[in-house]
């Protein structure tokens, strides 16, 4: 057996044990309540157009931004002051678009948090206060009304030959800086029928949903109607209340199972895999021809009596690797990729040799998985 496949099966080996150690049946579990989401309950999306005062200079120019200059003239009439046809060159204002995300069941009187960026050439938000601003639905309804003093993590400076920025200073937040005016209806406690949107489509997990709920309460409940959906109907023991069904149901561990993938992100050399991904038997060779330039130029200085010119004389080194050490290994079909990987890593094999020998192992037909290239 040649040396390569001597440590590849060594470190399979290594690997094998480790993983027998370690424990499976209770780490694999999750949450019904970590597994699907009530379809409905789910939070609504918040946008609006403010004004940021207060800015040191670093605010947008008026000539460069006419949407600013229009907004702070209407701001200015509403107030009792007339601009029309004023020259303004204040600096100290900036418009803003503002965000935020409505929770479910967010009762009127409530805050949540905003987000702020920039609209038009502001060098920076620091020390700016956003003006009233309501935020609407998709629905353009106003749902919520943002205002308060803007908290900004970046920061930028300059001097006459330098210049510094770190982080966004053109993004701020403000903590709770939204009032909440308007609730979205949706009566929870009057229905009879919810159903549970599952986060990763499983034809198996939305099935063993479907069973822990029924072995819970002791009838057939809980239905599995697609790979994401399972619908649940209020049992006669709840008097009516679907809340405290939900409660009880969402604390049950159930073993969710996911399709065997592998992701690769090309860019950063990245790979994710499932632990359900196999690999049939194959046979794995991985080498490159390396070609080396050295370059070690010495200085021929003759003798000064001798009246010559003193020269650069050059010296190169060329070596060639043709990697023909390296040896095919074969990898037997019980050998999960997890160990395949290990087996590679103990070879020092590098992440991106490591995708391209993936690939060519799905090229061949004996990768048991899916491979999704971001």
């Amino acid at each position: 057996m040649s040396m390569w496949s001597t440590v590849f099966v060594r470190a399979l080996a290594l690997a094998a044990v480790v993983f027998a150690a370690l424990p499976t049946a209770e780490a694999a579990t999750s949450r019904i309540k970590d597994l699907a989401a009530i379809e409905g309950v789910r939070e609504n999306q918040l946008v609006g157009y403010g004004i940021v005062v207060g800015l040191a200079g670093t605010g947008d120019s008026l000539t460069n931004a006419p949407f600013t200059r229009q907004s702070l003239q209407a701001m200015l009439e509403r107030m009792g002051v007339n601009t029309r046809g004023a020259n303004m060159r204040t600096a100290n204002v900036a418009a803003v678009m503002v965000t935020a995300s409505l929770p479910p069941f967010a009762a009127q009187g409530t805050r949540i948090d905003v987000a702020i960026s920039a609209l038009g050439d502001a060098k920076s938000l620091q020390g700016g206060t956003l003006l009233v601003t309501p935020l609407m639905g998709a629905d353009g309804e106003v749902y919520a009304i943002a205002q308060g003093a803007l908290a900004v993590a970046g920061f930028s400076a300059k001097g006459e030959a330098a210049s510094v920025t770190r982080g966004v200073p053109t993004s701020a937040r403000i903590a709770n800086g939204a009032l909440v005016e308007r609730e979205v209806e949706f009566k929870l406690g009057s229905m009879s029928a919810v159903r549970l949107a599952l986060r990763n489509p499983d034809f198996t997990t939305a099935r063993r949903i479907a069973l822990a709920i029924n072995d819970l309460i002791g009838v057939p409940s809980a239905e599995p109607i697609d790979p994401s959906t399972v619908r649940l109907t209020l049992p006669p023991k709840f008097n009516g209340n679907i809340v405290d069904l939900i409660t009880d149901i969402e604390q049950l561990a159930v073993e969710p199972d996911l399709p065997a993938k592998v992701v690769i992100d090309e860019a950063t050399g990245i790979i994710v895999m499932g632990q359900d991904v196999r690999v049939s038997t194959v046979a794995v060779a991985q080498g490159s021809l390396t070609v080396t330039v050295t370059e070690n130029p010495e200085v021929s200085q003759p003798n000064p009596l001798a009246g010559g010119e003193t020269r650069v004389v050059p010296r190169t080194q060329v070596t060639v690797d043709d990697s023909s050490k390296k040896r095919m290994a074969i990898v037997n079909q019980t050998v999960s990729l997890r160990e395949l990987v290990d087996g590679l890593n103990a070879l020092g094999i590098g992440p991106r040799d490591m995708i391209t020998i993936l690939q060519a192992i799905k090229a061949a037909g004996a990768l048991q998985a899916e491979i999704e290239v971001l």
